[in-house]
């Protein structure tokens, strides 16, 4: 997040929190003619270990409480200054990751990342998220460890495995679709031959 992003973020957690919801994190993007301001919502972890109680969701009417309850809040406070637009919205399955706890939580999926500075002649990697210590996350990018400060992160948002939401085919590694029943066995069968007229 950008130094006014933190700023709106410490500003309206409570708010958020009050609500019973979490703040997952701000982005703000200023372009000709006004700023866009989007806030990114989401229940808070469960603390239930048995996993008995079913996770809420974050709906549209949380939505719209959080633009409300924020909206008269940055009137008052006014960080911004200037015109914005205000969007408050859900992660989604291609979710923004802001924090290092965002990066833990989801050790082992991939998730495309964004640097600020330039680090090993790259500013964009993809990898598979691995540990995360000190202020540092490791990605697996191309079977290689890539060490990342967190700081350093402009924006990352994880990568969907849309075959197993069965929203793309599954393949193997020749690229052939891995679904169950959907293989197409090789025949060793004759050419058909071209039969004369006599």
């Amino acid at each position: 997040m950008t130094d006014k992003a933190d700023e709106i973020a410490a500003l309206l957690t409570p708010t958020v929190q009050a609500l019973g919801l979490e703040l997952l994190g701000v982005e703000y993007l200023v372009a000709p003619g006004g700023a866009l301001l989007r806030l990114y919502i989401d229940t808070p972890e469960s603390d239930d270990p048995t996993g008995e109680i079913e996770a809420r969701v974050v709906g549209i009417e949380d939505c719209e409480a959080v633009s409300r309850e924020v909206s008269a809040q940055l009137d008052v406070a006014d960080p911004i200054g200037a015109h914005y637009t205000l969007e408050v919205s859900s992660p989604g399955i291609e979710r923004p990751l802001f924090k290092p706890e965002h990066f833990a939580r989801f050790t082992g999926a991939t998730a495309k990342v964004t640097l600020k500075l330039p680090q090993d002649g790259r500013r964009r990697l993809q990898g598979t998220i691995g540990t995360v210590e000190n202020g540092s996350i490791t990605f697996d990018v191309d079977g290689k460890p890539f060490v990342v400060a967190a700081d350093n992160i402009e924006k990352a948002r994880l990568v969907p495995d849309w075959a197993a939401l069965g929203l793309a085919p599954a393949v193997d590694k020749s690229g052939r679709d891995a679904r169950p029943g959907k293989q197409k066995i090789p025949t060793k069968k004759p050419a058909a031959k071209p039969s004369r007229a006599e």
